[in-house]
């Protein structure tokens, strides 16, 4: 989930943040903020910037999400197995993200 204040992206909250940063820390969710359970650092990508470099930053910042943001406004996300259908939809990963989640 992407976390924005103020139409201005934060942070992203995925379900590993909310395990490791506040569960396992003995965290009361009904009293932790969203905050809280962020990430610190907000990697981000352009609508125009290549999938070279959006797979760069992956790799360098250990992330499998990045927000799209376009004039500091978010415009949507792209995720590991986004990319992995792209570059190699014959791959685990690119054959798992690009299967139908109703079938």
């Amino acid at each position: 989930m992407l976390v924005a204040d103020h139409g201005r992206p934060r942070g992203l909250v995925t379900d590993w943040d909310l395990t490791v940063r506040v569960l396992a820390d003995g965290g009361d969710v009904s009293v932790r903020t969203v905050a809280e359970a962020c990430s610190s650092e907000l990697v981000t990508v352009a609508p125009d910037d290549d999938i070279d470099r959006a797979v760069q930053l992956m790799r360098s910042k250990a992330v499998r999400r990045l927000p799209v943001v376009d004039d500091g406004r978010p415009v949507g996300i792209v995720a590991l197995g986004d990319l992995a259908v792209e570059h190699d939809h014959e791959s685990a990963l690119g054959a798992m993200s690009a299967a139908d989640p109703h079938a």
